[in-house]
């Protein structure tokens, strides 16, 4: 168990800080005034409520007392927060332009007498921290440390009032002193020494509670030793300028006893350790450099020193003779060890179990939202450079994203991964764009179908080929008929002979006769290609495609059997890399989000600006701000430089750039050991071979993509000449169907005639119709040749050179030459003409035809390949 510490008489003898006093100052006016004359009364109104809390919280600063030492904390925190919120807004300075009606006056802490006076922020700022840091250390005073429980608190306000000091030191202290008008107790020298004064004083709080808990010897002496290093910082600081002449001689006294008592229990609880270890010799050296420290100490401090404290040391100091005289007699007695010099030992171990409390959360005016809506232009342009570099790292680490996944992509292509792995296992892969030609193909019918659609050709042939017999047949009756008449009549049967009128519609139907001939051949051609490439083309029909490529097999002969370990390594490795890729997808999406968050405001106006602008309608408030990285409120509340401010938020980057950085690294270390494996694993299974046979099968079914398609678009042709020729066949079947009707009523018109001019020859014999059936087919042919001559047909093909005579047909008598008899001179002579002479068709290439003069077939075949015009199958 431990021994009582020496130094308990000592226990409430610590030193306290007491606050620097101020002089009153308006901050209400000046400001307001700035904020109208540099923005707007409607921005001042806004901002009055912000000005009113600003004065108060003034005001309550000036008042010494306050209900609490905590709440009087607090009051501190909060203006210093405030005061970064207006150092960011309101340049306060002798300048004209600047808030130069305000004066700050402070008093010194530890001479009243002295004070200084500063029309700049940055004197506030240091006197507004010493005094946070004077705070803390009355309210560590304030515990009772005879509790565990109240050397934990005291220790904990001794740590806070060190980081005010420390923050004092590092931000406020060297720009209060420019010009040598601050008062000496908020100089960086002095705000380091009470750093390091309220340090020891918190380690002692931290001595103390491990002596009540009943620590090890050894670990107390650790403690006490560092609690005496902090002594003797501080004691050194106020030994030289400027705090040499500065402080009282108490405080000097304080500080040196403290230091030597704490260096002497380091030793006297070192030394207990080193007698339980039966190291005696070292502990008589230890005990003896305890009590010269004592000794030297009590001469030239004593006075001016707190009784309590001397007696504390003559206490320890007892202790360390007792202890010194009994490990002499041991030494002499039974150990007989030699003695080491002072100077010869190590120092003493020392661990310190406090440091500085960070204070800039704590001062962190970015959570103060007084004047928010106040935004400089030096603020928003440099929010907008740090908006920059943001994004520069982003694309910077994006760019290194995508490069590390086209590496990997373009590496494994070339090392026929992972689809070589693939084939080994029976699932095999193809080109994209090849397995999608294949799908096309068997789509839409495939090799098999093709039968049907040749099928579909003979079928449409047969039905032009009939329907161009029909067409002949009826001129083919016609003219026999004509001949008949003809043959019968002789001379008086004076209307034009069929050939002459049929001549054009022959020839039409001779050249679609040669066309069905021509089209037979080449349907014959493409059946007959079909049926030789068949086999080649076979292999479309595979399903699923994959089923016609090689297989990649394991060697037949193995010497060591590797071949599974092999496989799998390689296979361990790329799901490695996945792995690595699937991190880069997340990374990349992580910079995505960054990049979303970026916070970017308006346009910053021109500095120069001067008058009436209200920065909230332009966008400059706080509440645009829409983003999770978002430093304006840093910006604002920012004392330092805008760079170390940048360099300072711009490393939350650094995370993901470490992982960026990491991910590819292992990803080019992961690469180079897939190449070996995929050397090996190629080596053992032939891949160069496999590969090779591949190939050809690529090949092959591309040379029977090409043929089907060769075929189709042919047979397509076929269809789509077919239908065409078709329509063409049904026109010219209608006009001569509308000849031969024209020609049959020619024919019973010109019967007429020749009976009543054989009447008029002979008159003994009146030629009459041999029955009754006769005369009926007679009327009907007269009337549907009156009915032709009112309303032509179309498309006729014969009709009469002169008008129509006003008499019905009846009447109406031909001339037809004859010997014997000559024409009525009320009659005149019908001569028939044609439209048959200058007819061309608009099919198979006619020379001369012009577009559109036949009408197109109603239907369409859909097919994206060429009309039958552009191709060599099917021309004329």
């Amino acid at each position: 168990m431990a021994a009582p510490s020496s130094s308990s008489a000592a226990a409430n003898i610590m030193l306290a800080i007491y606050e620097k006093k101020t002089v009153s100052v308006d901050l209400y006016r000046p400001l307001r005034n700035y904020i109208v004359f540099n923005y707007s009364e409607r921005e001042a109104q806004n901002l009055e409520d912000d000005l009113q809390t600003l004065k108060q919280t003034r005001v309550d600063l000036e008042r010494a007392t306050a209900e609490s030492l905590s709440s009087r904390r607090d009051l501190l925190q909060k203006y210093f927060r405030c005061l970064c919120a207006v150092e960011s807004r309101f340049p306060i300075s002798a300048d004209k332009d600047h808030v130069n009606a305000v004066t700050f006056t402070w008093h010194d802490a530890f001479k009243g007498k002295q004070k200084a006076s500063q029309q700049n922020i940055h004197l506030e700022k240091a006197a507004v921290l010493f005094n946070l840091g004077a705070v803390q250390s009355q309210i560590g005073l304030s515990f009772d440390r005879s509790s565990i429980e109240g050397q934990r608190q005291a220790s904990h306000a001794f740590i806070a009032a060190a980081g005010a000091f420390a923050f004092l030191r590092d931000n406020e202290s060297a720009k209060a002193s420019l010009g040598g008008s601050a008062t000496v107790d908020v100089s960086v020298e002095c705000a380091g020494m009470l750093e390091r004064l309220m340090l020891a004083q918190a380690q002692e709080c931290v001595f103390e509670n491990s002596i009540a808990k009943g620590s090890t010897p050894g670990v107390c002496a650790k403690i006490s030793r560092q609690v005496g290093i902090y002594y003797e910082e501080t004691l050194a600081a106020l030994n030289v300028a400027p705090l040499k002449e500065h402080f009282d001689k108490n405080w000097l006294s304080h500080v040196q006893l403290k230091a030597a008592l704490f260096y002497a229990e380091a030793c006297y609880r070192y030394s207990l350790e080193l007698h339980e270890k039966e190291e005696i010799a070292e502990e008589i050296t230890r005990l003896k450099s305890g009590i010269n420290a004592l000794s030297e100490s009590k001469k030239t401090s004593s006075k001016g020193a707190a009784q309590q404290l001397l007696d504390a040391i003559n206490k320890l100091e007892g202790n360390l003779n007792r202890n010194l005289e009994r490990a002499v007699k041991e030494n002499d007695r039974v150990y007989l060890m030699r003695v080491p010099p002072a100077s010869s030992l190590p120092p003493l171990p020392a661990f310190s179990m406090v440091k500085s409390m960070p204070m800039n959360e704590v001062l962190d005016a970015c959570k103060e939202k007084m004047f928010a809506s106040l935004v400089p232009d030096s603020s928003a342009k440099a929010l907008s450079r740090y908006t920059e570099m943001v994004d520069d790292v982003i694309r910077t680490q994006a760019e290194k994203l995508q490069q590390g996944s086209e590496l990997a992509r373009v590496r494994l292509k070339e090392m026929d991964l992972p689809d070589s792995i693939l084939a080994l296992e029976g699932n095999f892969t193809m080109p994209t764009t090849l397995k999608e030609d294949v799908e096309a193909v068997q789509i839409s019918g495939g090799p098999a179908g093709l039968e049907a659609e040749l099928q579909q050709l003979k079928d449409l042939r047969r039905v032009n080929q009939e329907l161009l017999i029909q067409t002949e047949e009826l001129l083919q009756k016609e003219a026999t008929e004509d001949a008949q008449f003809r043959s019968q009549f002789g001379t008086r049967w004076t209307r034009p002979q069929s050939s002459t009128l049929t001549k054009n519609l022959q020839d039409r139907l001779n050249r679609f006769a040669a066309n069905l001939k021509q089209a037979a051949d080449s349907d014959a051609r493409i059946e007959r290609s079909a049926r030789d490439h068949s086999a080649l083309m076979s292999i479309l029909d595979r399903r699923p495609i994959e089923s016609a490529l090689p297989t990649l097999a394991r060697p037949i002969m193995s010497l060591d059997a590797n071949e599974d370990a092999i496989v799998g390594a390689l296979k361990q490795s790329l799901r490695q890399l996945e792995t690595l890729g699937a991190q880069r997808a997340g990374l990349e999406d992580m910079l995505k989000e960054m990049k979303r968050k970026v916070n970017q405001l308006p346009k910053a106006p021109p500095s120069s600006f001067r008058g009436r602008v209200d920065l909230v309608g332009l966008g400059f408030g706080l509440h645009h701000t829409r983003v999770q990285d978002d430093i304006l409120p840093k910006l604002m509340a920012s004392t330092g430089s805008f760079e170390d401010l940048f360099r300072k938020e711009i490393t939350k980057y650094d995370n993901i750039c470490q992982e960026i950085a990491q991910n590819i690294e292992a990803q080019e270390q992961l690469l180079l050991q897939i190449q070996a494996q995929n050397d090996e694993f190629a080596a053992i299974f032939n891949l160069e071979d496999y590969k090779a046979s591949r190939e050809k099968s690529y090949k092959q079914i591309e040379a029977a993509i090409a043929k089907y398609r060769e075929t189709k678009e042919n047979i397509n042709e076929g269809l789509k000449f077919y239908v065409t020729l078709q329509d063409a066949i049904t026109n010219i079947k209608q006009q001569c169907s509308d000849f031969v009707m024209t020609r049959n009523i020619q024919c019973r018109e010109m019967m007429e005639d020749v009976q009543r001019q054989m009447a008029a020859t002979n008159k003994s014999r009146e030629w009459a119709p041999s029955s009754s059936s006769s005369g009926t087919l007679l009327s009907a042919s007269r009337a549907a040749y009156n009915s032709w001559l009112r309303s032509p047909p179309s498309c006729t093909l014969c009709r009469p050179t002169t008008a129509a005579p006003s008499l019905p047909p009846s009447s109406y008598r031909p001339s037809i030459p004859t010997s014997t008899s000559a024409t009525p001179a009320s009659r005149e002579p019908r001569v028939w003409t044609t439209c048959v002479s200058g007819w061309r068709g608009p099919y198979y290439n006619a020379p001369g035809q012009q577009p559109g003069t036949v009408p197109r077939p109603p239907y369409t075949i859909p097919s994206p390949y060429p009309p039958p015009h552009q191709s060599g199958y099917y021309k004329q």
